[in-house]
């Protein structure tokens, strides 16, 4: 079995797993329920040690009897417990129903809302993870209860209201400060509204078999720096320049030349040898003068560019390359070329007016650019990020990077790969210029595009949160990556 932490899946595969457990593997399930509630506990009193009082929301399903057995315990342990129960006991799922049995006979009484901002923190066990469309307005109003209360609250195996394949709000969801989950990672926990909604995620594979996971391949794996050592082995004491490949940069219409300069140092920072930046001639001689390491060539026409594309071993074309005459000339020449491209900005939106499709390129869309590649709106993109970045996978080929909370990378060979690094300083302009210089290095020194997408998200996440970590999210922009993105290429 894969690393537990590193792999995600649906809710459907985690159902068939909870499913082998209980019928193949002889595990009841109330032993489950009750080894998810002791779970859930001992998050709670490990993050809220000074908790006297806690206030737990049941829903009808195994959530809810996570809840009522969590809140049993609690009380046994003399704390102060309230239960606000969101059905009909007569509803309850059997396994549910016994856990109020048990509650009431050590002797629980359900309470109503108002006990809410009163309690220490709060328990969020009133839906799982089979919601996938919007709440009715009874759990939408006991959602924003929650919300309301302004209590710290733990999720019990998912927010509610969170879809746990895609990340969608379904409607309303509990914004809880620690989730608590079980059996397997779901991967809507890190993408979309995932990470707004989870606060800190821990997990608990409640003593589960082995053999309940085999022959289930996760549905999509985590990005992990670990992986960077395999991916950027030392150089040997022989190289030289060329040994590290030469890209080619082609962006930076009239007022954008900042882009294709960020991009260019960016593949600096990570170790390309050779990086040259095909842009108007308006910026060539400013652009060399700020960073005299990139060779800049003004470029007028689709011929000047020739002898350029003739010489690189990768291409990222893109940034600030503009939708003029000029930005649509090159993307043409650039198509033409028999090296690896790294797709991004402008060019991915013009590549939206002409499609084309290549095994040997890595499209970047941010959700705007991918529903401008699908002919969808931003709105569905979002929805489901893991269907959008299949989907243009599919429509264009290569290697699909789908940006935004939770960035997907989606290849041809390897499957399925978030990335849940990165911080919301990262949104500001400039950042995706450089994450399309990073992989575009990658692939300039021979990784293949699909792997370089990987390296390279992972890379510019990193550095974000490292550049976080120094002072703060606001303010940060995109140069303050550079030197970390050269420590964590070399791993």
């Amino acid at each position: 079995m894969p690393n537990p932490t590193d792999t995600l899946y649906t809710a459907a595969q985690v159902r068939e797993i909870d499913r082998r457990a209980i019928a193949e593997q002889g595990i009841p399930g109330y032993t489950l329920m009750q080894r998810a509630a002791a779970a859930a506990l001992a998050v709670l009193r490990n993050r809220w040690p000074e908790a006297r009082h806690i206030a737990v929301v049941c829903g009808p399903g195994n959530n809810g009897g996570d809840g009522y057995v969590l809140a049993r315990l609690a009380s046994e342990a003399g704390m102060e417990t309230d239960v606000v129960e969101a059905a009909d006991p007569a509803r309850l799922s059997s396994d549910a129903a016994r856990a109020r049995a048990d509650w009431m006979t050590a002797g629980g009484a359900p309470t109503g809302t108002e006990v809410l901002p009163q309690a220490d923190m709060i328990v969020d066990a009133l839906l799982g993870t089979g919601v996938d469309r919007p709440l009715t307005d009874d759990y939408a109003v006991l959602v924003d209860a929650i919300n309301a209360a302004g209590r710290p609250v733990l999720s019990v195996d998912i927010p509610s209201g969170l879809d746990a394949d895609s990340g969608e709000i379904c409607g309303k969801a509990v914004r809880a400060d620690v989730t608590v989950t079980f059996i397997a990672l779901k991967r809507g926990l890190y993408t979309d509204a995932g990470p707004d909604c989870t606060g800190s995620v821990v997990f608990d594979d409640l003593g589960m078999p082995l053999e309940a996971y085999e022959d289930i391949p996760p549905a999509a794996r985590r990005l992990d720096t670990a992986m960077l050592a395999e991916y950027l082995p030392h150089r040997p004491r022989t190289a030289h320049k060329g040994t590290h490949g030469h890209l080619l940069v082609v962006g930076g219409d009239l007022g954008m030349g900042g882009a294709a300069r960020l991009a260019g140092e960016a593949a600096l920072r990570i170790g390309a040898g050779l990086v040259t930046l095909a842009t108007r001639p308006e910026h060539a001689a400013a652009l060399t003068a700020s960073r005299p390491e990139l060779m800049c060539h003004g470029i007028s026409n689709p011929r000047e560019l020739g002898p350029l594309l003739r010489r690189a071993n990768a291409i990222a074309v893109g940034p600030g390359l503009g939708r003029s005459a000029w930005g649509r000339a090159l993307l043409a020449a650039v198509l033409d070329a028999r090296c690896p491209l790294i797709v991004d900005a402008d060019a991915v939106n013009l590549l939206a007016d002409e499609p084309a499709h290549r095994h040997d390129w890595v499209l970047t869309p941010h959700p705007g650019e991918a529903a401008r590649l699908l002919g969808e709106e931003t709105r569905e993109i979002q929805q489901d990020r893991f269907v959008a970045a299949a989907g243009v996978m599919a429509s264009f080929g290569g290697t699909c990077v789908l940006k935004g909370a939770g960035t997907i990378v989606h290849g041809p060979r390897d499957g399925v790969f978030v990335c849940t690094a990165g911080n919301p300083g990262m949104a500001c302009g400039g950042m995706g210029d450089i994450l399309t210089g990073v992989i575009a290095g990658l692939v300039a020194q021979g990784l293949s595009p699909e792997i370089a997408a990987r390296a390279g998200v992972m890379l510019h996440a990193a550095a974000g949160d490292a550049a976080a970590a120094e002072g703060g999210e606001r303010g940060l922009i995109a140069t303050d990556l550079f030197p970390h993105l050269r420590r964590l290429a070399n791993p």
